[in-house]
């Protein structure tokens, strides 16, 4: 009987043993939602592979959400789009995403950073998710989209609620995510007319800019819907990726110390922790036709779910897995690859190598205070809450 990895439940744990022991053996398995491949380097090649498409756009339909305000938004999204309507849609936004722009963010990170740990630094306590990671990802976010930072607790509870569309409860929140969809469309549609009206040099006005002409250019619903889901994903994946960073180092103690001491190990610690503990813990694929892939046969519409972490720990790719971020590895796939690589992933990769050395320095010896409380460690995952306690350092 071929093993079956039940990724619909919530107790399922795409990282436990189970799957580690499955690897060894075998670089497939059944789900209830196709196949799952365990192993780097067939997960690679099958992101890469142009007989595939994004398979994201079935993920409502497959657990049962009927057609409604969300199921047209997640159509249109651009995880969802395939072809040339893809192609031209990436190449209109990826001027926003430029690296130099970005990288001339950094101080400003930086100094959010601070203030933030300056918030709770005097207590030697905090909780991390809703103290740090939520209000530094929501307000850089602000930041990146021109938008008021004062406004980043409401849009932080809309990109929460409607994170929840690539949770395996999908479902069950759907009310929750379509009224966070409402009141995000509304929001974006006054900045859209205010940016129109009033130009600036941030991400919407850029946007605008390539949406005037009618001809290869970004209509007004086309905008709407990649301000939506910039606005949520920006935030949710970011600030969920931060709280399973804490976790993996204050693991580590002699890891977080190193990266206190060496701040230069920011952007490798990024890498390495979503090698081992992503966000997005798989990344899923459709047949485009009947393919045989490695002897695996896919016919047309088969879903594939790349498991993100099985495929960075696997021994046959990284003889020493074990978590070291002073050890260059191969690529992760925490952020897809291929066609449909993350477009704001250089955002993410800056953010957090500049958080993550300051939280070390200024907070050597921390260690979590409880548990916390976590979704599943499938779909996307992360911290609720993350409560932690740590001796306090000034900044410089």
């Amino acid at each position: 009987m071929e093993p079956f990895f039940d990724l619909a439940d919530p107790a399922f744990d795409v990282t436990s043993d189970l799957v580690h022991s499955t690897r060894d053996d075998r670089w497939w398995v059944e789900t209830p939602y196709g196949w799952a491949v365990l192993s780097y380097e067939q997960g690679v090649e099958l992101l890469k592979d142009r007989r595939f498409q994004q398979g994201n756009a079935r993920w409502p339909a497959q657990n049962g959400v009927p057609d409604g305000p969300f199921t047209q938004w997640w159509r249109e999204t651009l995880l969802s789009l395939e072809g040339e309507d893809h192609l031209r849609i990436r190449r209109l936004l990826g001027p926003a995403f430029r690296n130099r722009a970005i990288l001339a963010m950094q101080p400003r990170f930086q100094e959010l950073a601070d203030e933030l740990v300056d918030g709770f630094a005097d207590r030697g306590e905090c909780e991390f998710i809703s103290e740090f990671a939520e209000p530094y990802s929501a307000r850089i976010l602000c930041l990146l989209l021109g938008l008021p930072e004062e406004n980043w607790p409401q849009l932080a509870h809309w990109a929460d609620d409607l994170g929840k569309s690539f949770g395996i409860r999908i479902a069950d929140d759907l009310p929750r995510i379509e009224a966070a969809l409402e009141g995000l469309y509304g929001y974006v549609d006054e900045v859209i007319d205010r940016r129109q009206a009033e130009p600036a040099d941030d991400l919407v006005s850029t946007l605008i800019a390539v949406s005037t002409a009618e001809d290869g250019r970004l209509s007004r619903r086309e905008l709407e819907v990649a301000l939506v889901f910039l606005a949520f994903a920006g935030m949710e994946t970011t600030r969920n990726q931060l709280g399973l960073a804490l976790q993996v180092l204050l693991r580590h103690p002699d890891q977080w110390r190193l990266l206190g001491e060496r701040p230069d190990l920011g952007a490798q610690a990024v890498e390495e922790v979503m090698r081992v503990s992503p966000t997005v813990t798989w990344v899923t694929r459709e047949a485009i036709h009947d393919v045989d892939f490695h002897g695996l046969r896919i016919p047309a519409g088969g879903i594939v779910q790349v498991l993100s972490h099985a495929a960075g720990t696997d021994p046959r790719a990284m003889p020493d897995p074990s978590f070291d971020i002073t050890e260059q590895r191969p690529a992760h796939v925490g952020f897809g690859a291929g066609m449909h690589h993350c477009l704001g992933h250089f955002v993410a990769r800056t953010d957090m190598a500049v958080a993550l050395p300051l939280l070390a320095r200024r907070m050597p010896d921390a260690v979590p205070d409880g548990p916390g409380d976590w979704l599943p460690v499938s779909g996307n995952t992360g911290a609720r809450r993350f409560p932690i306690r740590f001796r306090a350092v000034l900044p410089d």
